[in-house]
């Protein structure tokens, strides 16, 4: 059965993943090893763009678009949080924990 993904799905979505984005950008990353620093950068690069995506999609009344940048941006932070990039500690934003 295909749901549909309604202003209020797509507004709480928005929130979450960027709630999260927010949480990663200020944490320290995890693992003090220099080489994943530029993964980290790399990580929040990605859900930056994919979390602006979405919005531009939103915007343009493209739900569907917007929500599946949306859930590239969150796999990106909950992949970087797994890995030890972020440490955010928040299994309500995160697959962590």
């Amino acid at each position: 059965m295909l749901k549909e993904i309604t202003e209020i799905k797509l507004k709480k979505y928005f929130s979450i993943t960027g709630r999260a984005l927010k949480k990663a950008k200020k944490s320290e990353q995890k693992i003090n090893l220099s080489s994943l620093k530029k993964a980290r950068d790399d990580f929040l690069d990605m859900a930056e763009r994919y979390f602006e995506d979405a919005r531009h999609f939103s915007e343009k009344g493209d739900k569907v678009n917007a929500f599946a940048a949306l859930n590239y941006a969150h796999g990106f932070l909950d992949a970087g949080a797994r890995l030890g990039m972020f440490d955010v500690h928040d299994s309500k934003l995160f697959a962590v924990d």
